[in-house]
């Protein structure tokens, strides 16, 4: 009997580890295949087309980056929070620079050395501003979260699109500080939420609450998901919900 347990247990964890690496095999064909799209769809913007990305590991997918490009070609939005200064900060600023201009783009970052670095690479358009945030945690639902320090006090008003890829991820309620931010919205205001790593539990919660948050306060949304090597989740109004069906 034993013996017959033994075997059960270990057929139950090697189905697992099957399962597991079957959805690695599916989640990197549709990263392909997201990476086709992508390329296909940048053919016509020669900026864009040019621009040296670092697409994948800690920066965004080409789920991510096609999700974008549509954003910002399409809707074109005036007022940009982004969480984590990297290579989204260049191709929205890239979008600035020679599509339009009188953008406010406002980066949240929490590393001076990384800010140092970033600069001495690429120059970032002047309606860009990058601002330094030192990390400090917070007790989210009894769970230790990083948090950027004093944010809810510093970062105010509404945006049109928010992009949360930053700072790092958390076992639970991950990158949740976009949630405070949130409760500025209103009824009828038009906004595009993007949040990188939907793939991971962390994520999953904060987007838990994003939804609750937005249904508490009368607003209407929808919600999209962009699977790949990393999923994607995108959180638009009512006038938006176009972008989560790319």
């Amino acid at each position: 009997m034993k013996n017959l347990f033994s075997y059960a247990t270990n057929l139950t964890l090697r189905i697992k580890d099957i399962q597991r690496h079957q959805k690695k095999i599916m989640d990197l064909q549709y990263e392909t295949i997201w990476a086709n799209i992508y390329h296909d769809s940048i053919k016509g913007n020669r900026e864009i087309k040019s621009l040296p990305l670092n697409i994948g590991r800690f920066a965004g997918s080409y789920a991510f980056f096609y999700v974008l490009f549509r954003i910002m070609t399409d809707k074109r939005p005036k007022r940009i929070l982004e969480f984590g200064l990297g290579e989204s900060s260049k191709f929205i600023s890239t979008f600035i620079k020679n599509e339009w201009h009188e953008n406010l783009h406002t980066i949240v970052e929490h590393d001076e050395n990384w800010r140092k670095n970033f600069e001495k690479s690429f120059e970032l358009s002047k309606e860009s501003q990058i601002m330094i945030f030192p990390l400090t945690t917070k007790n989210v639902k009894g769970f230790d979260v990083l948090s950027y320090q004093n944010i809810e006090n510093t970062v105010t008003g509404k945006y049109d699109l928010y992009v949360i890829d930053g700072p790092f991820g958390c076992e639970r309620y991950s990158r949740y500080d976009i949630v405070g931010l949130l409760t500025n919205l209103q009824k009828d205001d038009d906004f595009i939420i993007i949040l990188d790593d939907y793939d991971r539990a962390g994520e999953k919660d904060t987007l838990n609450d994003i939804e609750n948050l937005l249904k508490q306060k009368g607003i209407t949304s929808e919600t999209g998901i962009y699977r790949g090597e990393k999923s994607v989740a995108v959180v638009v109004s009512e006038q938006n919900k176009y972008f989560t069906t790319l």
